[in-house]
């Protein structure tokens, strides 16, 4: 029997279409566009369908959360500054009950008082912080892992193309 392909959605939340010109000192110089190349190479070489969005807005979002129940497998998410104030990030997470990674280019443990609570991490699967854009890499292989250990319940990829596909709003 052939086991269809996994498919994952990753969310970049607001600012990180800054990445490469945005405090350097923190999130380092490396793009967003370079950090989703970086992950459809790894997807195509672990043969996950990705689908890959950023958005500077709560609502949209919590709709592409909502909107993968059924579509997607699994979810790494950025919820960027969302981490720290989103209820409405985090219950869409719980909701769908997908499993789901969160990612951080910095330690935010390590940061402003305000940056170390995350509302997310109580309905993550895991949190990758401060590894910069690998990170986001050790995320898609441990989702990757743990979902092919696990055995995934097959989607319907309405509208998704085979292979790694990246799409950034």
């Amino acid at each position: 029997m052939v086991r269809p392909m996994l498919r994952i959605l990753v969310l970049h939340g607001p600012n990180l279409n800054l990445l490469g010109n945005r405090e350097e000192s923190v999130y380092g110089t490396t793009t967003l566009a370079e950090i989703d190349a970086l992950l459809s190479k790894l997807g195509s070489e672990l043969g996950v369908e990705l689908e890959i969005r950023q958005s500077n807005h709560e609502g949209e979002l919590v709709t592409w959360i909502q909107e993968a129940r059924g579509n997607y497998h699994g979810i790494i998410i950025n919820p960027a500054a969302y981490t720290h104030t989103s209820i409405a990030v985090r219950d869409a997470l719980s909701a769908v009950e997908i499993p789901a990674i969160e990612v951080h280019l910095s330690n935010i443990h390590r940061r402003e008082e305000f940056r170390r609570h995350s509302y997310v991490s109580g309905v993550a699967l895991g949190q990758i912080s401060g590894f910069g854009p690998i990170g986001y890499l050790l995320a898609l292989r441990g989702l990757h892992e743990h979902l092919s250990s696990h055995g995934s319940t097959p989607v319907s990829g309405a509208g998704l193309s085979r292979g790694a596909e990246t799409r950034s709003h």
